[in-house]
């Protein structure tokens, strides 16, 4: 199902965050400045995108948020040629869903009963102590919260993520009938991918950590079915061991390599460039490839699981950790929280610019890196726009993945997409949409320690070669084009690509 002719970059932002409703991020990737982008991810716009818990806790995952504006805009936005991402919430929904009130208010005369997961769902015997700890929950504490049918029936529901998360029972029928209709919806309303939001967690079974289990897999495979019945591709989302990531790529369309960017810092930190070089040839190459997100810096999906070594050590983790830390004075630990029973956070509360400590250089060589890789490269649109830490935003919400989502207001946004590290990752988008030489093949060498070697060459002569060398003082980057439009060219500058971009700024969609 995977869109072969998509050749672009893809953005990922917050409707409001960005261009404050859907209109106006059409009109940024219509007719501005984002007109390079080919694809968008449109993080939750449903009925409330503001709720507990940003818009991942849905009282209505079937409309659009009036204040945002309504499926005609996410259709126009289709229509201009966009490839459109929308997020389907496969574990959960919101407490104050209509299907939750009725089921509380009915009990077992609701049509959504058995919809929710409850305690006596998974453990129908009882469950003890060693059972109820062995479940991974990317929190603290336990997940389960105590609510009341109006008969006075007192329940333990599972909530995976937050109390007014209600976690779905994914094997009853009526839970499979309400994602049957939010995937038609999507479709119906204009959207190409749908990303799979937390369905590592969506399989709880006794006797294991209910995280990425076989019966996990088998859930994914059902779920990509129903979407490819409606047309969609499928990207799945799991923070896991880098070997779980590969167990469930060949499953999907799409799935993300999280594995990348502390890959990338712990090179940019020591120099080293061998474990890099390492997984840029057994990663799957159906990713999409990231920096940051909206959830932060993934660390853990590089490291160790259990008895199975990963691609760094817990020592090379928490060196990864300490030194964002140094490097954003303090404010990545702030903001970086540990889930239940872990010795370490398994993200890093950051923006990517701030954690390479504001430096335009390291963070371009970064963003080269991600552009250069196979896969569908995604920028996050605070990265884009070079943001750095909101520690006013973490103080209102005390909420660390606040720090990289800021809200850019109509004032803030024009000087920030005009700003030469924004420029130059523009001009690195139209290289990589454009050149034919990402058409072709890709070899990744390592020339010498800490310098990596990233080249694409295509049939007809064209090529792109990216050579970095990530030693501490002396990092840089240089990227030598053969072919295409613009022949012979080298950009070995942040000023470089950003001059690439004021010179063939791309055309409008219009």
């Amino acid at each position: 199902m995977t869109d072969h002719d998509d050749h672009g970059v893809h953005l990922l932002a917050y409707t409001e965050r960005l261009g404050g409703d859907l209109a106006g991020v059409r009109a940024l990737l219509r007719d501005g400045p984002l007109s390079v982008f080919s694809g968008v991810h449109l993080l939750p716009f449903f009925v409330p995108f503001d709720g507990d818990d940003a818009g991942f806790d849905p009282v209505d995952h079937g409309t659009v948020d009036p204040r945002l504006g309504t499926w005609d805009d996410v259709r126009a936005l289709a229509a201009d040629g966009v490839h459109v991402t929308a997020d389907l919430i496969v574990n959960h929904v919101s407490a104050s869903s209509a299907e939750f009130a009725d089921w509380l208010a009915r009990g077992a005369a609701s049509p959504s009963d058995g919809m929710f997961l409850t305690f006596d769902t998974v453990f129908p015997d009882g469950g003890r102590e060693s059972d109820i700890t062995a479940f991974y929950r990317p929190r603290t504490g336990l997940p389960f919260t105590p609510y009341q049918q109006a008969d006075g029936t007192r329940r333990l529901v599972w909530t995976t993520f937050m109390p007014t998360q209600v976690d779905l029972d994914v094997h009853h029928p009526a839970a499979v009938a309400y994602l049957r209709r939010t995937l038609r919806t999507l479709r119906e309303g204009g959207v190409s991918t749908v990303r799979l939001d937390a369905v590592g967690y969506a399989v709880k079974t006794p006797g294991t950590d209910s995280f990425m289990t076989p019966h996990t897999l088998e859930f994914v495979e059902r779920i990509t079915a129903l979407a490819h019945e409606e047309g969609l591709q499928v990207l799945v989302e799991v923070h896991a061991h880098h070997t779980q990531q590969a167990a469930i790529a060949p499953l999907v369309d799409l799935v993300y390599d999280f594995a990348l960017p502390p890959l990338l810092l712990h090179g940019l930190a020591t120099g080293e460039s061998a474990r890099l070089r390492n997984w840029l040839g057994i990663r799957p190459t159906n990713a999409i490839t990231v920096l940051d997100t909206h959830d932060g810096i993934g660390v853990i999906d590089a490291g160790p699981s259990g008895d199975r070594p990963g691609l760094l050590t817990s020592e090379d983790m928490a060196a990864v950790f300490a030194e964002a830390e140094r490097r954003t004075g303090g404010e990545s630990a702030l903001a970086s929280a540990k889930v239940a029973w872990a010795a370490l956070p398994h993200q890093i509360g950051s923006t990517f610019y701030s954690v390479l400590g504001e430096d335009p250089t390291a963070y371009l060589l970064a963003r080269c890196v991600q552009l250069f890789v196979p896969g569908r490269p995604q920028i996050y649109y605070v990265g884009l726009l070079a943001g750095t830490n909101d520690m006013a935003r973490f103080a209102r919400s005390g909420q660390g993945r606040d720090v990289n989502r800021h809200h850019y207001t109509p004032e803030e946004l024009a000087p920030a997409l005009t700003g030469e590290v924004t420029r130059a990752q523009l001009g690195l988008v139209g290289l990589r949409t454009d050149h034919p030489a990402f058409r072709g093949e890709f070899t990744a060498t390592e020339p010498a320690a800490g310098r990596l070697q990233l080249a694409w060459h295509d049939a007809a002569g064209a090529a792109a070669v990216l050579t970095v060398d990530l030693t501490p003082g002396a990092q840089g980057f240089a990227i030598e084009v053969t072919g295409g439009v613009e022949g012979d060219q080298r950009y070995a500058s942040v000023a470089d690509l950003a001059a690439l971009a004021d010179q063939h700024a791309h055309p409008s969609r219009a």
